[in-house]
């Protein structure tokens, strides 16, 4: 029998899904564990939270989701923190996870051969969306080894290749590498035909929001993704914003479902909202933990990266892929940056709260044969600041 004359078992879907390699994280088998491979929140929600979701009545399972009031809560949030220009509802967009957001706004603004302008190392699900609609990407690296922004590489692209969208992630992850608000508006004046899209999943543990200087009436082109996954601990639960201007929101939100978001996401975002102090508490407990974890890095001479974010880089002796399998056979999950441009070789470390940084580094250093305890210090600051 011929079989390359036998009919094809299912219709093949679009040429650039065929040829997409889909991304995918290695998220099975982590509950009980120490999670420090996927930067949440390794606590758990506000008790408020809990509370609204035990409260649910079991009847309102069956009915679908209402979202009214959930935007203005959001507003609200943001107001107290201070904008230079308010916000109106119309502005905020809900989505099911940042990633629904990454993929509505990549579906709505971007077409075949149209490019994608971003960094390298980013967030490894901005290139899938791009390739879904065919787009071109160019991915501009990072500079030398304190991953600085390439600034000036990105400004060169916005005006000599016009990319119809331009994504940053600010701070980077996995870098941390930050740029400072002022000149992410910059860019966003630069170039009005490109829609600049910001990902400030981290901004809460560096404070480098452009949100409170946008105005989004003389940067239309702007739009600003943000979650409730790291820091209110609601990742599991699926919870994303992008807020921008009216008239670019709906766009977006024009390729999603109606129903998209569940009812315990949005009764869980309603609850979070409402207990900033519980997210202060822990950021502020996060980063005083990345403080002592730094310390004791410098203190024993290993090569690190410590900068934006709830996260940073070490270069094991061991090697990224052996000391990340050590680790998780002796409970611990971190994630293996082998094989990705710059930072080849290092593990990304989740920072959760200052006593499970404690149980990581007594593990890793016993893995590594580190000799000793080391003194605490107050732990060292940023290995550079934002642009």
């Amino acid at each position: 029998m011929d079989r390359s004359a036998a009919p094809q078992a299912y219709p093949p879907a679009r040429p650039e899904v065929e040829n997409l390699q889909a991304y995918s994280a290695p998220l099975e088998g982590r509950r009980g564990l120490l999670r420090l491979d996927f930067n949440e929140n390794t606590v758990g929600p506000s008790p408020r939270v809990v509370e609204a979701l035990r409260a649910i009545p079991a009847h309102h399972y069956a009915i679908y989701p209402e979202y009214d009031g959930l935007r203005e809560a959001l507003v609200a949030n943001l107001t107290v923190a201070g904008l230079a220009v308010p916000l109106e509802p119309a502005q905020v967009g809900l989505f099911n996870g940042v990633d629904a957001a990454i993929h509505a706004t990549v579906h709505a603004y971007g077409a075949a051969a149209d490019l994608l302008l971003t960094t390298s190392p980013s967030f490894g699900y901005y290139s899938p969306c791009a390739q879904m609609q065919g787009m071109a990407i160019e991915a501009i690296p990072y500079v030398g080894d304190s991953f600085r922004f390439p600034l000036e590489a990105i400004r060169s692209a916005l005006t000599s290749r016009r990319p119809r969208l331009l994504l940053l992630c600010n701070p980077n992850n996995p870098t941390g590498s930050r740029l400072a608000p002022e000149r992410i508006l910059e860019l966003a004046a630069l170039a009005p035909q490109t829609l600049i899209v910001v990902d400030e999943l981290y901004e809460a543990f560096t404070g480098d929001s452009v949100l409170p200087l946008a105005d989004f009436k003389a940067t239309p082109n702007l739009l600003v993704l943000r979650s409730l996954a790291k820091t209110a601990g609601l990742a599991g639960l699926r919870m994303g914003f992008a807020i921008g201007a009216a008239a670019v929101v709906d766009r977006v939100s024009r390729v999603t479902g109606p129903y998209d978001i569940n009812s315990f996401a949005v009764t869980a975002a309603f609850a979070a909202l409402q207990d900033q102090a519980y997210v202060d508490a822990y950021v502020a407990e996060v980063l005083r933990a990345k403080a002592w974890l730094g310390a004791q890095l410098r203190a024993a001479g290993l090569r690190h990266h410590s900068e934006g974010g709830n996260y940073l880089l070490i270069w094991p002796r061991l090697g990224a892929e052996a000391m990340a399998a050590s680790l998780r056979q002796r409970g611990i999950l971190v994630r293996s940056m082998a094989g990705k441009p710059l930072i080849d070789g290092a593990l990304r470390v989740s920072v959760g709260t200052l006593s499970q940084m404690q149980q990581f580094w007594n593990t890793y250093g016993a893995i590594e044969g580190l000799a000793g305890p080391l003194e605490e210090t107050e732990g060292e600051k940023p290995q550079q600041g934002p642009l």
